[in-house]
């Protein structure tokens, strides 16, 4: 917790502020119980009606004080634990953005969700309450405690041995309760990646018949969920029924001492009803203290998983570097291997190709023999175990990442689509670009005249391009490829639900682009990539074969079987 407080800055006044209203209106609530005993002893007892009316305008007085601090109070610790709140979600948002691919694949994107929705919503509710309750609870609780030994030292022992009982019951349940909490945390990730995946495949699940087994697995995660959450549960319910027992065992005991003391002329009946107050007070704030410790509890255990979040180191240092040299190659790979995090083996290895200036490079292999994983090396999704990735004679390692990835146009493997509409999705691209420029790039990618017929620019996409079909989407995640007029164009197996006219047609389009800009092609299909100017072929992550689609034809049985299992 103590790493996440320097996002209290700029919020230090109220953070001061509210806690302190929160005495002050505590210290009039501690007043009421003897103004109380001197109407009962002074204003009833002698009938005196004139001294009661003052005393009932004092509570007022005190009533109205103490409800303007409280609603001043409430304000500041409200602004302060949403402005903290607020800065902290910006800057757990900004470390994701800074992580690697393989950082990614270690945490879970279901583990950053939940920390970015569920932690972060438990931090500020535990901030909120901690500012309001944590000093004005104790204060209540000891201040009634001193008050009460100004009426009657005697009787104010009874306090001296119920809070010491009420402490131990608190904190000890708290103690046992805080790693339980973070285990629950644990489970609701889990939970949280169960949901994700189905929502993501549910049509997989249901082509499959699946539904019965995704239910019964979730069920599974769930029971366990439950079970950690009762556990929890019961323990943390103890701890009400425990403060009311000693509370009201020690106001019984109280009104025993009382009534003797009354009995001998030691005591009023307005101070016996002030030790009673106070007593009643004590109750109320520890009820108060027991719950607002569970949920700082709560709070505490996902401030610890978010300080953890923002605690990771991006696994691959990045450098300063923003332009290549003008006479190296565009890409060169040299006795280059990838192994991944976790992996058992490395997915590619001794891998060396020097792709020029304008070449179109075809990269073709059976599924997962590592073709998007050799892609991935040349924008620095990933960084090489071995060897070196130079991107115009840069150790793509050494650039500042925004500026390798402004020189070059990607369409991944799966097309990404947001919410919004086709402009917005296309300036993603390129922030800066016209109508006219968004158009000539969908007219490129084969799909302008759909695009029209939808409704133009401002035509809505549903979240994932649900709205669309496979190859429109495609061809929009090329058209934004193309938009920002990349030096390197990347387009991987993005034409797998495009007809081969269409995908030709495509292909001509891009060829056609003015300026040296090195394509790579990543395909299945022996036809995307074989009137490239250089094909490799990718087997089991090794490179069997580079060459024109007549060499290879000649030369390299891998890509002569794909070839001609496509071309019978």
């Amino acid at each position: 917790m103590k790493r996440l407080t320097k996002y209290l800055k700029g919020y230090y006044a109220e953070t001061v502020l509210g806690p302190l209203l929160k005495l002050a209106e505590a210290t009039l609530e501690l007043i009421v119980p003897l103004v109380i005993a001197a109407i009962v002893d002074r204003g009833i007892a002698a009938g005196d009606r004139g001294f009661i009316m003052w005393m009932s305008l004092l509570l007022v007085g005190l009533g109205a004080v103490g409800l303007g601090f409280s609603v001043t109070a409430q304000y500041f610790c409200a602004k302060a634990s949403v402005g903290f709140i607020t800065k902290l979600r910006r800057a757990l948002f900004a470390k994701m953005q800074t992580l690697t691919y393989t950082d990614i694949d270690k945490i879970g994107t279901s583990t950053m969700i939940t920390r970015m929705t569920a932690d972060t919503t438990r931090v500020q509710t535990g901030l909120n309450l901690a500012l309001r309750l944590l000093l004005r609870s104790p204060f209540v609780v000891f201040g009634a405690a001193i008050m009460a030994f100004t009426v009657d030292v005697r009787s104010a022992l009874t306090f001296v041995l119920a809070i010491p009982v009420l402490s131990v019951i608190i904190f000890g349940i708290m103690l046992i309760t805080m790693p339980m909490h973070k285990r629950v945390q644990h489970g609701t990730d889990s939970l949280v990646e169960k949901t994700r995946e189905n929502l993501s495949g549910v049509r997989v699940i249901r082509a499959f018949c699946k539904e019965d087994e995704e239910l019964s697995d979730f069920r599974q995660k769930n029971g366990e969920l439950v079970h950690t959450q009762t556990a929890v549960g019961r323990i943390s319910a103890l701890m009400n029924p425990l403060t009311y027992i000693v509370i009201n065992l020690a106001i019984i005991w109280l009104i025993d001492i009382g009534a003797v003391q009354v009995s001998l002329g030691k005591l009023t009946s307005g101070e016996v009803l002030a030790l009673y107050n106070y007593m009643s007070q004590i109750l109320i704030e520890l009820i108060k203290l027991a719950n607002l410790i569970i949920t700082i509890t709560k709070a505490l255990a996902s401030a610890s998983r978010i300080s953890e979040a923002l605690s990771l180191t991006p696994s691959n240092s990045h450098g300063s570097i923003t332009e290549g040299r003008p006479d190296a190659p565009a890409v060169e790979l040299k006795s280059v291997s990838l192994t991944y995090a976790g992996a058992g083996a490395p997915s590619l290895s001794d891998i060396s190709f020097t792709a020029l200036r304008g070449e179109t490079v075809g990269i073709i292999g059976g599924t997962g023999s590592g073709k998007t994983s050799l892609i991935n090396l040349i924008p620095a999704f990933y960084y090489a175990s071995e060897g070196e990735v130079r991107v115009f004679g840069v150790e793509a390692s050494s650039y500042n990442p925004h500026a390798l990835r402004k020189k070059i146009g990607i369409a991944p493997q799966k097309a990404v689509l947001f919410r919004g509409s086709i402009r917005d999705n296309m300036l993603k691209g390129c922030p800066t670009a016209t109508d006219e420029e968004i158009f000539s790039a969908l007219e490129r990618a084969q799909i302008k005249d759909t695009v029209i017929e939808k409704g133009g620019l401002d035509a809505e996409i549903e979240q994932g391009g649900a709205n669309l079909s496979g190859g429109q989407k495609q061809r929009l995640s090329v058209a934004r490829a193309l938009l920002g007029n990349p030096e390197i164009l990347i387009l991987d197996d993005s034409s797998s639900a495009l007809d081969l006219a269409t995908d030709a047609a495509m292909r001509r389009a891009i060829s056609e682009i003015p300026g040296d800009v090195t394509v790579f092609i990543v395909s299945q299909r022996a036809s995307a990539v074989m009137h490239a100017d250089k094909i490799i072929v990718i087997d089991d992550g090794r490179a069997v074969g580079i060459g024109t689609h007549d060499e290879l034809i000649e030369e390299c049985e891998v890509y002569r079987e794909i070839y001609e299992s496509q071309f019978s």
